[in-house]
């Protein structure tokens, strides 16, 4: 089976104040996502503020194609958690360096919008932006092994970076 090639357009990008990338400060990042204005509009955007949350997905467009993973590796590269494969995990490191983060809008303004928790750095290119809908939720019990709940316990930590 051969698989083609895609390609994508980045529909904005982010302006965040954190301009490296880092773990565990994420928890009250405000960020804003300008939207290219020579494709869209502000009409893009509207109603999308009677939503409380946004599911944004970007490019991890600063990975070196060196630094990407296809088998397995250490979370982190901590020996004391399990060696598991790049689609076992939510590294930057992935082969197509997509990431996608579930962030509360605070705000919606022409051709931006304003939100919380995004955990990419500034100038990363915002492929999309989806309303959070509850009942794309996971249905059912969700398990998780113990390694990845330790790494993400402080992900979210809050910070002195609030501003937009």
């Amino acid at each position: 089976m051969k698989i083609s090639e895609i390609a994508l357009q980045p529909i904005g990008i982010v302006h965040s104040p954190i301009r490296e990338p880092v773990d565990d400060v994420w928890g009250n990042v405000t960020a804003r996502i300008e939207l290219d204005p020579s494709r869209f509009s502000a009409e893009s955007l509207a109603g999308l503020d009677a939503f409380s949350h946004v599911e944004v997905i970007f490019v991890f467009d600063r990975v070196a194609d060196a630094e990407i993973h296809l088998g397995s590796r250490h979370p982190r590269g901590r020996a004391d958690w399990p060696k598991i494969g790049i689609f076992a995990q939510r590294g930057k490191n992935r082969p197509n360096r997509i990431g996608v983060t579930i962030c509360r809008l605070i705000a919606v303004h022409g051709l931006a919008i304003e939100v919380e928790g995004l955990d990419a750095i500034d100038a990363t290119p915002v492929l999309d932006i989806k309303p959070y809908m509850q009942e794309f939720a996971p249905r059912g019990e969700v398990r998780q092994p113990a390694w990845s709940t330790e790494l993400m316990s402080q992900y979210w930590n809050a910070n002195d970076q609030k501003t937009s």
